[in-house]
């Protein structure tokens, strides 16, 4: 269902006038200049009542109207087959600024800027763009940056020297998130096995509980989720599970949902993102590259839930080695049989 919100904008005019120096000639006033007026729509895959990525997106937008006096709407729950006439009714309707939030939206988005040079659009990848029209800005979401540290808390947490990663599907990001743990775990010298799978679905609960019980089986006592809805069958899996075991999120604080049995997330933010691109559009910088880090967008929630201080004090040094450079997590997409 389309839904808008609109906030009134006003048109500057602002009358520049040119003083004259060193001569008695009255010089003639400029012409009025226009500010542009910027109207931003925006894409959602999913509800934005999702309290999860979708809800994110709403939150940046939201705040590019609040706090920048843009006039917004949005439209949720819209299928990849759909997301081009989506885009282009709002561009009929006279908005000069898309944002498309899913990477599975960028190639439709960066094809739509060909057509309309005049538009801005903003899409989300996992890679740096290759040959991207010059009025498409990209952000790079960087997701395996955040699973480093994961990688290190769970490794550390777990007793069995056994951690779980349950995916939704088998994209190159998550490959990449893997192998950022895979990596956090040999770069602290740690002998723990790292067993990952794939629900097929990033909102399937029932099957996220299926593999986190089959996890738990095998001795597997710390699950990194990397899921949207499928997050409530996981935690539903080790809130039953009688011994200890532990759980690590995606997107924003789940906390509540097992408070006994979870530790953290990686949490992200696309509201300072979003405002800056805007920010630049205004200014005149039509496209462009913004990469998500721990300088931008992106944390781990602290502290620590059911964890030492000890390993809250260790998860903080490792942030700021990776956001100073110390550290430089490979983003490794290579397949996971």
């Amino acid at each position: 269902m389309r839904k808008r919100q609109f906030v009134l904008t006003v048109l500057v005019f602002i009358l520049l006038f040119v003083a004259a120096c060193g001569t008695s000639a009255t010089p003639e006033p400029a012409a009025p200049a226009e500010t542009q007026q910027f109207k931003l729509a925006a894409i959602f895959p999913g509800v934005i009542t999702d309290a999860d990525y979708n809800t994110l997106g709403y939150i940046a937008v939201t705040s590019v109207q609040a706090d920048m006096g843009v006039e917004t709407a949005y439209s949720e729950s819209v299928a990849v087959p759909d997301v081009e006439r989506v885009m282009r009714e709002y561009i009929d309707d006279g908005f000069n600024i898309i944002f498309t939030h899913g990477g599975q939206f960028l190639s439709q988005t960066s094809d739509l800027a060909k057509e309309f040079p005049d538009v801005h659009f903003i899409g989300e990848s996992d890679a740096a763009p290759d040959d991207a029209p010059a009025n498409l800005w990209v952000i790079d979401r960087n997701f395996h940056v955040g699973f480093y540290p994961l990688g290190v808390v769970a490794a550390k947490q777990s007793k069995t020297g056994k951690i779980g990663y349950i995916g939704g599907l088998t994209l190159p990001f998550s490959y990449a998130e893997v192998h950022a743990i895979e990596q956090a775990i040999a770069d602290q010298g740690l002998d723990v096995e790292v067993k990952s799978v794939w629900a097929g679905n990033f909102n399937d609960p029932t099957k996220a509980r299926e593999l986190a019980e089959a996890m738990m089986a095998e001795d597997v006592d710390v699950i990194i989720g990397s899921l949207n809805l499928g997050m409530f069958g996981l935690f539903e899996a080790v809130k039953s599970n009688s011994g200890e075991v532990w759980a690590t999120a995606k997107y924003t604080d789940k906390t509540s949902f097992a408070p006994d049995n979870y530790i953290t997330s990686v949490l992200y933010d696309f509201s300072g993102p979003l405002k800056e691109i805007v920010g630049k559009i205004e200014a005149g910088e039509a496209g462009g590259y913004y990469p998500l880090g721990f300088d931008t967008g992106v944390t781990v929630q602290t502290p620590l839930k059911n964890a030492s201080s000890d390993l809250n004090s260790e998860l903080q040094q490792v942030m700021k080695d990776v956001k100073e450079g110390k550290i430089t997590v490979n983003k490794d997409t290579t397949p996971i049989e």
